[in-house]
């Protein structure tokens, strides 16, 4: 069983490139993080992901050469069972993975382009091992990186970070079997990593140009769309040996308190530092279906953090909304809770902990 959240105070768990995933209690009252436990698990279970409607069944990647997919149940103190199963991913490194409403499990494998839908049994913890891999075409750069996976009514969306491609899947048989149907192509070398829907607008992250695009979800499987606003991401001034990636978007559901749906997008430098760590950019989807439609630059959140490369909001429906989840890939700085301000156009650090360097992915119980 879950942990709940009745006390005030929220468990969160987060992944890393490690052997455990990390639980932490976040007290909203008191401003304060703490880290609850460590529960052990594959190697570099990097993404985690919930059961989409039993919040105590937890799913972890191992990115790892021979990667792989397992379940864990969530505890009440928010610590982890042993793993139940574990099953191949059918490649190399997968870098995420996302429980679908289907009751199926993707996994992306981002070293050898490839992937798998992994159905469950009756029981949302074991799997079947009836899934085919689906395998990406390997486009002009001769690569392909498939970085997310995004269920939009029948299909799944996986944007593929070397073939500057999001591609369509739609399933085709007996759960975890799918086909690619078609395709939505991307600024060339621009390297879509992650990707984010709200209403008809398709919203891309690439990480090699450091950009943020936005366009219409073009018709299946093949219709076409053009892009109506490229962006940049970058922070002003970066210091010199600044090298950037661009991490993760997010776009929360807008709530009475913060009503506009901002989108929220995270720098990674993996050259020289700025001392006030990487940003957060803060953007607003601005006069949309004229000839004007954009994306207008509101705020670059400086974080302390070094490569954001996993960030969270709370839950709206336990009013942890305003709330941020964030650490980086690399540095020291830990784990920092932001709260969202001036009707979310902003945000500020409240809570920081540093018992562990590192963490890369997070999802709040």
């Amino acid at each position: 069983m879950a942990p709940s959240s009745t006390t005030g105070s929220f468990t969160i768990l987060a992944g890393g490139f490690d052997v455990f995933v990390a639980s932490y209690s976040f007290d909203p009252s008191s401003s304060s993080l703490s880290l609850l436990n460590k529960s052990p698990t594959g190697s570099n279970p990097s993404w985690i992901t919930l059961h989409p409607t039993n919040h105590s069944i937890l799913y972890t990647v191992n990115a790892i050469a021979a990667g792989a997919l397992q379940s864990f149940e969530i505890k009440q103190d928010g610590s982890l069972s042993s793993a139940i199963e574990t099953i191949s991913s059918g490649g190399g490194n997968p870098a995420f993975a996302v429980a679908l409403s289907t009751g199926q499990v993707a996994i992306m494998n981002y070293k050898s382009g490839d992937g798998r839908i992994i159905p469950t049994t009756s029981s949302p913890e074991h799997f079947s091992d009836s899934a085919p891999l689906i395998t990406f075409p390997k486009l002009a750069s001769g690569v392909s990186h498939p970085h997310m996976a995004l269920e939009h009514g029948n299909e799944v969306l996986v944007p593929d970070l070397g073939g500057d491609m999001v591609w369509r899947l739609i399933q085709n048989g007996p759960p975890g079997t799918f086909k690619i149907q078609g395709s939505i192509p991307q600024p060339s070398g621009s390297g879509p990593r992650h990707i984010a829907i709200y209403g008809d607008r398709l919203f891309t992250l690439h990480e090699l140009s450091s950009t943020l695009t936005v366009q219409a979800i073009p018709a299946a499987p093949n219709g076409t769309s053009t892009i109506l606003a490229n962006v940049s991401i970058l922070p002003p001034n970066p210091p010199a040996g600044a090298k950037f990636a661009a991490g993760e978007i997010l776009i929360p559901s807008p709530t009475v308190k913060f009503p506009t749906p901002y989108i929220y997008v995270s720098n990674r430098n993996t050259g020289t530092q700025d001392p006030r760590g990487d940003s957060i950019a803060i953007f607003e989807h601005v006069n949309k279906g004229t000839a004007n439609e954009g994306l207008k630059l509101v705020n670059q959140v400086y974080t302390g953090i070094d490569q954001v490369r996993g960030m969270e909001f709370g839950p709206a429906a336990k009013g942890a909304e305003e709330f941020l989840i964030a650490s980086g890939v690399a540095g020291s700085a830990g784990v920092i809770v932001l709260k969202r301000t001036e009707n979310g156009r902003n945000m500020e650090i409240i809570a920081t902990n540093l018992d562990i360097p590192t963490r890369t992915s997070f999802v709040w119980l």
